[in-house]
C-alpha cells in the first residue's frame, strides 16, 4: 500500500497511463496545464509541485485562461489523431466554468480532453466557500455540474474510495474512439487533500489499447452493391480518414475505383490537394468543383464525417443521391439513411474496396472530375494573385502564406470567415498541415490551438490564422506561448471587426449591424492590435502591402520565437464562391427592404433540400 493524497495518486496514476495503436506506445496524459486557486493550490498544486521529488513524470505549464487551455488540450489530441492529450486543471468557481467553451468544443470535435476542476468541500463543513453556486434544491449541486452536458463522462469524488473506478472508467472514454470527447473529474477542495492508502497496482504502467473494429462482412456486401452499381460517385472524406491514419488506403480506394474525393474541414488533406482525383473541399465553404460533382452524384461515400450542415449544405447539396456511410460510430453512420458500415475508417475502406472488386467508374466521368479540378485550380490562382504593392485582399494573404509553409507545416485557424476561404484556397499536401476548428467554429481557438499543435509536432512549423475579432477574444495565449518557449507564426488579419457576420448579417437583412469596430460616431477605433501583441511579449512584424506580408513571413518563419504578422484588408472583400446554400432563418415580416429580399431568396434556396429517406 502507498499513502498518498488523492490529489497525489491522481498524478500518479496520470503519469503511468499509456495508449497503443498498431504497435505504437505513447503517453497518454504527458503534461498538465493549469492555473491554480483555492480550489486546486492546496491538492493538486501541491501534488504537481511535489512530482518530480517523488519520481512521478507529470510536468505542470501554467496557461493564461482555463478556456485557452482546453483548445490547447483538444489541438494536441487532433494533432496526435487522439492518442495522446494533456489535462487541465483549474480552481472551483469561474476557473471551472470557463472551462465550458472549451470542453464543448472537445466533445463536438470528438477529440479527448481531461478536466480537473476543484470543487466545493465533500463536507460540507465550512459552506458556503468562496464561489460556491448555493441552490436551494441541493447542498450537492456546484458549477462544476454545468461540465455535466458537455462531458462525455463525468464524476464527481466524494470520497477516496471512489477514485480509481473513476479514474479507470475516464481513461476508457479518453481511448474510444467512439465516445471520446470532454472527460471531467470534479475534484472537491477537501478531498483533493485527503490522506488514503492505495493499492500499489493502480500505480502500475497501464496501457489503453486503441481498437481498429472491423466492419460486418454482411453490411461491406450491401454497400458494396450499391457503390459498384454507381456511375457518378463521389467520397466525402472526414476526420475519421485522418484520425485512423488512413489516407493511403483512401488514395489507393480512389485510385483503384476513380471515385472522386471531396473533403470536410476536419478531412482536407486527406488526398492531396494536386491528386487528379482530388475535388477540394465540399459544401458551404467548398469548391464550385466539388460541390458540381456533390449535387450530381447517384452515391454519396461518406467516410469518417459526421455530416454537418455546412458538409451538406443544410441538406440541399446531394440530391437523389443514396449513401454508403463508413463510420466508427453507429451515430453517424446511420445519417441520412444510408447503408451503415461500421467500423474502423482504415479497415473498412480496406474491405469495402475488396468486395467492389475490379469495379471503376467510366473514364469520362474521371475526365470530366479533372477538368472541373483544373477549373477551380485556376480560380484559386486569380483570387490568391495580387499586386505586391498593393493592400492585400484576404484571399492572397491566404495565398502567400500557403506559399511560405512547407508541405510538412500547419495552418491553424478556427472562426471567421478565414476558415471559408482557407477551406476552398489552402493548398495541403500532408494529412496534418491542415488544422481549422469549424465544428464548433470557436473564436479564440487559434493561437491556444497552435500551442498544441506544436506541442505536439515540435518539427513542424505552425502558421496560426486569426482575425482581429477573433484575436481580441483570447490573446492572452500569446503569453503562453513566449513564457514556454513555443514558436508560433501568427498572422493578425485585422480588418476592423467581423467580416463573415458582417457579410452574413448583409445576407438576412440586418444590415450588419454591430459588426465593425467603430466608436458611436462611425468612426474607427484607435485601437493598435500590433502593439497590443508585442506588448504579450511576441516579436511583432507590420505588413502594409503583398510584397511587405511576404517578407515578414520569411522573417517570422526564420525567428526562433514567436512572431506576429499584423497585416490589415478590407472586409468587404470576399473570396470566391463554391455555389452551395447554408440555412440561416430569416425573419418572415419585416419593415425593412433587405430583409423582406432575403426572405424571398431564403424560401428559394431552401426548396432544394431533401429528405434522403432511400432504404438501405
Amino acid at each position: 500500500m502507498r499513502t498518498l493524497t488523492v490529489a497525489q495518486a491522481l498524478v500518479a496514476f496520470l503519469a503511468r497511463q499509456w495508449s497503443e495503436r498498431d504497435g505504437r506506445r505513447r503517453r497518454l496524459i504527458p503534461a498538465c496545464f493549469g492555473i491554480f486557486g483555492h480550489g486546486n493550490v492546496a491538492g493538486l498544486g501541491e501534488a504537481l509541485a511535489g512530482a518530480a521529488a517523488a519520481g512521478v513524470d507529470l510536468p505542470y505549464r501554467l496557461c493564461r485562461n482555463e478556456q485557452g487551455m482546453v483548445h490547447t488540450a483538444a489541438a494536441y489530441a487532433r494533432m496526435t489523431d487522439r492518442l495522446s492529450t494533456l489535462a487541465c486543471t483549474t480552481s472551483i468557481g469561474p476557473g471551472a466554468t470557463n472551462l465550458v467553451t472549451g470542453a464543448a468544443g472537445a466533445t463536438i470535435n470528438r477529440l479527448p480532453v481531461l478536466l480537473l476542476p476543484g470543487d466545493i468541500f465533500a463536507t460540507r463543513a465550512a459552506n458556503p466557500v468562496l464561489q460556491e453556486l448555493e441552490d436551494t434544491r441541493s447542498y450537492d449541486v456546484s458549477v462544476t455540474d454545468a461540465l455535466r452536458p458537455v462531458s462525455r463522462y463525468w464524476d464527481r469524488i466524494n470520497r477516496p474510495e471512489q477514485l480509481p473506478a473513476a479514474l479507470l472508467a475516464a481513461m476508457r472514454v479518453l481511448t474510444d474512439p467512439v465516445e471520446t470527447g470532454a472527460v471531467t473529474l470534479a475534484l472537491p477542495q477537501d478531498v483533493q487533500a485527503e490522506a488514503y492508502d492505495w493499492p500499489e497496482e493502480l500505480f502500475a504502467d497501464r496501457v489503453w489499447h486503441v481498437p481498429r473494429p472491423r466492419p460486418d462482412e454482411g453490411a461491406v456486401q450491401r454497400a458494396a452493391r450499391i457503390v459498384t452499381a454507381a456511375h457518378r460517385p463521389v467520397l466525402v472524406a472526414g476526420g475519421g480518414v485522418i484520425y485512423s491514419g488512413a489516407p493511403d488506403t483512401l488514395r489507393h480506394f480512389a485510385e483503384r475505383h476513380g471515385v472522386p474525393v471531396v473533403e470536410t474541414q476536419a478531412g482536407k488533406g486527406a488526398l492531396p490537394h494536386d491528386h487528379p482525383l482530388a475535388a477540394g473541399a465540399v459544401g458551404v465553404t467548398g469548391t464550385a468543383a466539388a460541390n458540381e460533382l456533390a449535387a450530381n452524384a447517384d452515391v454519396v461515400i461518406g467516410v469518417g464525417t459526421r455530416y454537418s450542415d455546412f458538409t451538406t449544405a443544410s441538406g440541399t447539396l446531394f440530391g437523389d443521391a443514396r449513401f454508403v456511410n463508413l463510420n466508427i460510430t453507429g451515430f453517424d453512420a446511420a445519417k441520412l439513411s444510408g447503408v451503415q458500415v461500421v467500423g474502423d475508417a482504415r479497415e473498412s475502406l480496406t474491405a469495402l474496396s475488396a468486395a467492389c472488386a475490379d469495379w471503376a467508374t467510366p473514364a469520362a466521368y474521371r475526365s470530366t472530375v479533372a477538368d472541373l479540378g483544373a477549373r477551380w485550380a485556376a480560380v484559386v490562382d486569380r483570387a490568391r494573385h495580387a499586386d505586391p504593392q498593393a493592400p492585400p485582399t484576404q484571399a492572397a494573404v491566404i495565398g502567400a502564406v500557403n506559399d511560405a509553409a512547407g508541405p510538412r507545416d500547419v495552418v491553424v485557424c478556427a472562426a471567421g470567415s478565414m476558415p471559408g476561404d482557407l477551406h476552398k484556397l489552402w493548398r495541403s499536401a500532408d494529412p496534418k498541415a491542415y488544422h481549422v476548428e469549424y465544428g464548433y467554429s470557436c473564436m479564440g481557438y487559434e493561437i491556444a490551438g497552435g500551442i498544441g499543435v506544436k506541442l505536439a509536432a515540435p518539427d513542424r512549423e505552425v502558421f496560426v490564422l486569426v482575425g482581429d475579432g477573433s484575436y481580441l477574444m483570447l490573446p492572452s495565449e500569446l503569453v503562453t506561448a513566449v513564457a514556454e518557449g513555443v514558436k508560433l507564426v501568427v498572422v493578425l488579419v485585422d480588418n476592423q471587426g467581423f467580416a463573415s457576420i458582417g457579410r452574413l448579417s448583409e445576407s438576412v437583412g440586418a444590415q450588419r449591424l454591430g459588426t465593425a469596430y467603430r466608436d458611436r460616431a462611425g468612426a474607427p477605433l484607435p485601437v493598435d492590435l500590433a502593439a497590443n501583441a508585442a506588448s504579450l511579449g511576441a516579436e511583432v512584424i507590420r505588413a502594409t502591402t503583398m510584397a511587405e506580408l511576404r517578407a515578414g513571413l520569411d522573417a517570422a518563419r526564420a525567428a526562433h520565437r514567436t512572431t506576429v504578422v499584423h497585416v490589415s484588408t478590407d472586409p468587404m472583400e470576399a473570396g470566391p464562391d463554391g455555389g452551395a446554400w447554408w440555412d440561416v432563418p430569416v425573419a418572415e415580416v419585416s419593415a425593412t427592404a433587405a430583409a423582406q429580399t432575403a426572405r424571398a431568396a431564403y424560401e428559394a434556396g431552401r426548396k432544394a433540400r431533401r429528405a434522403h429517406l432511400h432504404p438501405s
